[in-house]
């Protein structure tokens, strides 16, 4: 086996073990930070979410507290607005989705499904959890959620969902008595829920995975380029002259033409060292003639 093959295949064994290890820990690494983007992502949605809730309840819904006795305006509930302002929202972050689910919504849209029902449950069961991130699956796959629970923190959101009697007649009118009244102060009653679909990070992931897994196989292949360059510029063809001129005078020609040193290096001092045997033998060789 020639020299260089050997080399490449020492040189290619090493990558490949090093190409191996460094993929499996890049590609959990990268998993990870895109999956903490992603949430990332979504508690910025969550807080603008809330802001909305805040800036409707503060503000919009005092001024159109005069009309709410003739007319409910969905515009004054905190819930509708943060729903409608991130829909909004999504014309930008089409992947992720956003709900207030309720367990006893006034509005039916906002009802818990199966699996909401159970972060509610567990946000109502430990009342210290200040958010839950988990993942479920879908039919399209793998689902990345965040929520935060909805608490009665103010007594003012009891005056439309305490008994049905304290709430505007216009809201009754349009959703009935039976849903969205009796909630209690401190209570959880409910919980935001930021969804995205987890191929989304699973996606960003893979795709920094690849640039870096063709960086550095690009980066070995020029490794490789250079070393088979420098092995051969400067050992291997030095060392065929060598071999050349020791064959030929192993077979008694004596006009070979001496081995050329150029440099300093372990190379030229081995010509060096060729050079003065031949010499000493060409002496020798005339001796016995």
């Amino acid at each position: 086996m020639h020299l260089l093959l050997k080399v490449n295949l020492s040189l290619a064994a090493v990558f490949c073990a090093g190409l191996t290890v460094t993929g499996l820990i890049s590609r959990n690494v990268l998993h990870e930070n895109a999956k903490r983007e992603v949430l990332s992502h979504a508690s910025l949605m969550m807080e603008a979410a809330l802001a909305a809730r805040s800036y409707t309840s503060a503000e919009i819904k005092p001024l159109l507290e005069d009309r709410l006795h003739k007319e409910f305006l969905p515009q004054t509930v905190p819930s509708y607005a943060a729903t409608q302002s991130f829909a909004k929202m999504q014309a930008a972050f089409k992947e992720y989705s956003y709900k207030e689910a309720t367990l006893n919504p006034t509005n039916p849209r906002d009802r818990v499904v199966e699996w909401e029902a159970d972060v509610v449950r567990n946000l109502r069961d430990h009342p210290d959890l200040k958010e839950v991130v988990g993942e479920r699956s879908t039919p399209t796959g793998q689902s990345l959620f965040l929520a935060r629970p909805i608490r009665i923190n103010d007594g003012k959101c009891l005056a439309c969902h305490s008994v049905p009697s304290a709430a505007p007649a216009s809201m009754r009118a349009l959703y009935g008595d039976a849903n969205g009244f009796g909630w209690k102060l401190g209570e959880t009653v409910g919980s935001q829920i930021v969804s995205v679909p987890l191929a989304v990070p699973v996606e960003q992931a893979d795709r920094a995975f690849r640039l870096i897994m063709t960086g550095m196989v690009a980066t070995f292949v020029g490794i490789l380029l250079v070393v088979n360059l420098v092995l051969y510029r400067f050992i291997l063809r030095p060392m065929r002259r060598i071999t050349r001129i020791a064959d030929a005078l192993s077979s008694g020609k004596t006009d070979v033409e001496p081995f050329d040193i150029r440099g300093n290096d372990e190379i030229a001092v081995l010509g060096n060292a060729f050079n003065r045997m031949r010499r000493s033998l060409e002496k020798a060789m005339a001796m016995l003639g």
